[in-house]
Formats: structure tokens, sequence, C-alpha cells
């Protein structure tokens, strides 16, 4: 069966900004009095403030968990996020999938206003059909309601049609609890183990790789 969409992770994935998410986190739980090694935060990243937050401290109330996420997008935007770059042929392996007829969606865990950016820093909005972000579900990843609202808006596309491509178990495991196939890339700095232990189909260095391997990737099934 033809793959006829692929749903894109953003953070990681399409752009070097998980390291930027490491630091600003950094701030908002130190301003907490909460201490973390930089690999601890990173195993977290992928996560939106939902599930991030309460993973690290698990007795923080919802306001506070809304507080600090808050924080977190403020210290983003505003220290970081004009830094940002995607990664070599980001953009090239979006329009190679548009180009093969399959619809190019973009689901991150990212607010919609960083979406946008990155739309932008990409020049992909031609190429992309719809996009969720954080700002469209309750729950974040490793929950699935991301993938599963892109999913509702690609009707009558089921599971089996689409694919998608993220860097952390968080994705993989979003994605598999849908029912969806997903390729893992290595940029995002997690380990192969991480990443096939949450069911990843393949996992190449960054797109660019994927891109090169384009017409033997699961991409092009």
């Amino acid at each position: 069966m033809k793959i006829k969409a692929v749903l894109f992770d953003i953070d990681g994935t399409l752009v070097d900004s998980n390291d930027e998410h490491v630091a600003a986190w950094q701030t908002v739980f130190r301003d907490a009095g909460a201490h973390f090694t930089d690999q601890q935060l990173h195993d977290q990243i992928g996560k939106g403030t939902d599930m991030l937050v309460p993973t690290l401290l698990p007795d923080a109330d919802p306001a506070q968990v809304e507080k600090m996420g808050t924080l977190h997008g403020e210290i983003f935007k505003t220290r970081y996020l004009e830094g940002i770059t995607p990664f070599r042929e980001a953009r090239a392996l979006i329009e190679k999938v548009a180009e093969s007829g399959r619809q190019v969606v973009l689901a991150s865990s990212a607010s919609a206003s960083e979406r946008d950016h990155y739309l932008d820093l990409l020049n992909i909005r031609a190429f992309v059909a719809l996009s969720t972000t954080s700002d469209d579900v309750e729950k974040t990843k490793p929950a699935p309601d991301i993938f599963s609202v892109a999913l509702r808006r690609l009707a009558p596309l089921t599971a089996n049609d689409v694919l998608v491509v993220g860097d952390t178990p968080y994705d993989v495991e979003a994605a598999v609890k849908c029912g969806i196939g997903a390729v893992a890339v290595r940029s995002g700095k997690f380990g192969d183990d991480a990443l096939s232990g949450a069911g990843a189909l393949a996992i190449y260095d960054d797109v660019a790789a994927l891109l090169h391997d384009f017409e033997h990737s699961p991409l092009n099934r």
C-alpha cells in the first residue's frame, strides 16, 4: 500500500533546537529550585510541558506545570528561537515528499507560534497540507493525541496510509499508539536502542540521509 502522507516532527527532526530547549528548561527548573543534569533534561525533550514537568517533578500541581511551561516558552522564544537553524536538506526532503504526491503534515509538541516561525524559516508553507501542535490537543507526546488529530484531519486516509518522521522515542511511541509506522532520525541525539525500542521501523542519521535514501526508504513504500 502506498504511503499517502508523511507526518513530520519539527524540533530535533527538521530544525536543530533540542539543545536550546534543554538550556531553556534548565533556567525554568533552577528558578523552581530543582536541579537536573543536561542529560536528564535532554532525555525528556520531545514531550510537551504537560508530560515533561510531571515526569521530573511528580508533585507539581497543574498551576505550577502551566506556569513553568509559560516561562519555558518565553525563555526559548526570547533567547534562542531566532538562532535556531534548519538541518541540512530539511526543506529538500519536505519538497521531495510533496513532489512525490504525498501530503506533508507537521505534527509537533511545539506551540503554534513556534510552528509558524519554522514554516517561514524552512520556507515550506507551499508544501505543507496541514499541521497540528500542542495548542490542538489536551496531551502531548508520547500521548497519541497530536498524531490522532492529524489523522482525523487527513480522513479518509487511515493509519496504514501514513508514516511519522521524528527524532525522539516519544514521537515513535505516540505514532505506534495510533497504529502508524515511524521512521526515526538520530539528529535529536537519542540512542538507537531507545528509538528501536519504541518501535521505529528504520533509523537514519538525519533528514539528509533519509532524503538520500528516499527511493528505498519506508517513505516511498
